[in-house]
């Protein structure tokens, strides 16, 4: 299995044609922030959210009126961002496709398969994408997928759409998405596990909470950006402050004897799996 990455450059953006988001949550509102913060007006969105709270805090931090159903608005859209619940998109798109069969569909949900979604929505211009939750501070890693009938100016407007979220990776084979469920977009609580883990130890051994979480987020913060930027991988960087009876062996002897790392790769393949079992399971509507 062949999987492109595809880093894109933070330059300033073309116009963009009316964007229709169905489901008016966090990521949506990731995705909309950060297009409005490059110079996308309001008024080019439709959006399409039953819940009032997640409508009052789009018309507070946007300016966005959304709809609490599917109606001609969504007409003059040539992108529909699915930004739904798994189990609520097949319901969802009963009431939608009236109103977007020509347009690009692009897919936040999680797990649902995009043959499901090119049937329900009633065309085969169908991107998934597999974000994370580091999009809402412009720092996610977004895995995507288009089907055949996906263009190349598609992928370059899904690309626009994206861009201000984080990284995105494009993947030749859909399965692979279940594999970047599971690694990035599962990922960030793994992060939060360990820096949990690393502020309980530190007030264990007498740090302030405050203090130990400060140190804790930091140590992540700098040894991902140490991983991003260098030439060598993780293996080596790990290696160069790993010197032979100091602190830093003690510790990882210490995880290398509880097979840590085994048991983590056991977890992320857990992840996988479940992924690939709620596509079986809301994909069938």
């Amino acid at each position: 299995m062949t999987i492109a990455v595809t880093f894109l450059p933070r330059t300033a953006p073309a116009p963009l044609p009316p964007i229709a988001f169905i489901g008016g949550g966090n990521m949506a509102s990731a995705i909309i922030g950060g297009l409005i913060q490059q110079g996308t007006p309001a008024d080019a969105f439709e959006v399409v959210e039953p819940f009032e709270a997640a409508r009052t805090k789009l018309a507070q931090s946007f300016g966005i009126t959304a709809e609490t159903e599917a109606g001609e608005g969504l007409s003059r859209c040539a992108v529909v961002v699915w930004a739904v619940k798994p189990q609520t998109f097949a319901e969802a798109a009963k009431q939608v496709r009236a109103f977007a069969g020509d347009a690009l569909h692009l897919s936040v949900a999680a797990g649902i398969p995009s043959d499901s979604i090119a049937r329900w929505v009633g065309t085969e211009r169908v991107v998934r994408a597999m974000p994370n939750t580091p999009a809402l501070v412009g720092q996610g890693m977004t895995g995507l997928f288009a089907r055949p009938d996906v263009t190349g100016a598609d992928r370059a407007l899904v690309s626009q759409l994206l861009t201000p979220t984080g990284e995105l990776l494009w993947v030749d084979a859909e399965p692979a998405l279940d594999a970047v469920t599971a690694m990035s977009g599962s990922g960030p609580a793994y992060v939060f596990y360990f820096i949990e883990a690393m502020t309980e130890a530190g007030v264990e051994m007498g740090l302030t909470p405050d203090q130990a979480q400060r140190l804790a987020i930091g140590t992540f913060t700098g040894a991902s950006a140490l991983a991003h930027s260098a030439t060598e991988p993780p293996s080596v960087l790990r290696e160069r402050v790993t010197s032979k009876g100091g602190t830093t062996y003690a510790a990882i002897t210490s995880l290398e004897g509880a097979d840590v790392k085994a048991q983590f790769k056991t977890a992320i393949r857990a992840a996988q799996k479940r992924a690939a079992e709620l596509g079986d399971e809301f994909g069938r509507g």
